[in-house]
């Protein structure tokens, strides 16, 4: 610490003067005016010093008074570095919390011991680590996607016509030798899945007053939400759905599908639809009669 410049009026010297006494007296005489609460030009002046390398010397190793200290304006910074530090934080973290230079918090916590992570601190610094990664790998999949968007265009009725069919016969109910069934029943989740389904329904003539609409949904979930979300999309009233079906609950699964984005799957059933399910029966067998040879062998595979 250094010492304040002293206001007050010189007093008048007694006792050794510097020039007729030993070093020792002198040294003697100075300690007991630090002492008393003198400041050393205050002792200089009593004296009759007027060396500041001697009066350095005859005070070594007496302190200044409280009164004479300067406060420095970075010791509650430096507490409060030492607290942040104890409490786990890093030198950038107080750094940017209290506004200084890093190298300033360096001097005043390093004989602190280096705080261990927890396991909350860690995963977050590795989420911190990988966010710009993440960023990039998600703009590139928007435009690999919009890429993609762009080559369909506008599509023909006879590739819409197509389409409809392999959809149906990967999505829709199928009849098998041990249980005819010729109903024409589509399920999805995917909303854009329904409303291609539901365009190629149009394109076969298939109108509104044929079609019905039932919502399948688990127990657990905002089923009167779901309910709205799956009658706007298909431009129906609410009350216009068949009775919603309710997927009992299971707790010991551990189910992805939950959440506010999750809405169940949408039943499409066409009525009278037996003629229709013997048709789309046998365009998908054209399909695949339709495949020439000679696509199967140049295929890698």
């Amino acid at each position: 610490m250094t010492e304040a410049p002293d206001d007050g009026d010189s007093a008048t010297t007694d006792g050794p003067r510097g020039g007729d006494a030993t070093f020792e007296e002198l040294r003697s005489r100075a300690v007991a005016l630090r002492r008393e609460g003198l400041s050393t030009r205050r002792i200089g002046e009593r004296l009759g010093i007027g060396s500041h390398d001697l009066l350095t010397r005859l005070l070594r190793g007496e302190p200044a008074p409280e009164w004479t200290k300067r406060p420095r304006a970075k010791d509650a910074l430096r507490e409060e570095a030492r607290a942040l530090r104890l409490a786990g934080k890093t030198y950038d973290e107080i750094t940017a919390e209290l506004g200084v230079a890093k190298s300033s918090v360096s001097l005043w916590v390093r004989d602190l011991p280096k705080p261990r992570k927890t396991a909350e601190q860690l995963h977050a610094m590795r989420e911190a680590r990988w966010e710009p990664h993440r960023r990039e790998v998600a703009a590139k999949r928007i435009r690999t996607r919009l890429d993609a968007a762009c080559e369909i265009g506008q599509m023909t009725e006879r590739e819409l016509f197509l389409i409809g069919i392999g959809l149906y016969w990967a999505e829709g109910a199928k009849s098998k030798p041990y249980q005819v069934r010729e109903a024409v029943h589509f399920v999805n989740s995917d909303p854009g899945v329904i409303q291609v389904y539901r365009a190629w329904l149009a394109l076969l003539g298939i109108g509104p007053d044929r079609v019905q609409y039932r919502v399948m949904i688990h127990e657990s979930a905002d089923v009167a939400a779901a309910e709205a979300y799956w009658a706007k999309l298909v431009g129906v009233d609410v009350p216009s759905l068949c009775k919603t079906t309710l997927k009992r609950h299971n707790p010991k699964t551990v189910r992805k599908n939950t959440g506010s984005d999750y809405r169940g799957c949408l039943v499409v059933q066409v009525l009278q639809g037996a003629d229709l399910y013997r048709r789309i029966e046998g365009w998908w067998y054209g399909i695949v009669l339709g495949v020439k040879q000679d696509h199967l062998a140049n295929s890698p595979f």
